[in-house]
């Protein structure tokens, strides 16, 4: 099965939280309410520069993606 880089993720028992999951590696949750991240993937032992760059791309494409998602939900 092929899955979404991302996916929108809903909870009750979290009602206020906006979930976004990515897909591929690094794998994570990111709660865009407060910016709490949990990570599926230990990644002690990366290259700490190559990673902050990699994770602020990913965190600025998880946002666009609940944006773009929000948009489409609105017009229709």
């Amino acid at each position: 099965m092929n899955l979404p880089k991302f996916l929108l993720g809903d909870n009750t028992d979290y009602s206020d939280a906006i979930f976004v999951v990515h897909t591929e590696f690094p794998r994570f949750v990111i709660n865009l309410v407060d910016d709490e991240i949990e990570w599926f993937e230990d990644l002690e032992g990366d290259d700490a520069n190559e990673l902050a760059e990699i994770v602020s791309g990913l965190l600025e494409e998880a946002t666009a993606f609940y944006d773009r998602e929000m948009e489409r939900y609105e017009s229709e």
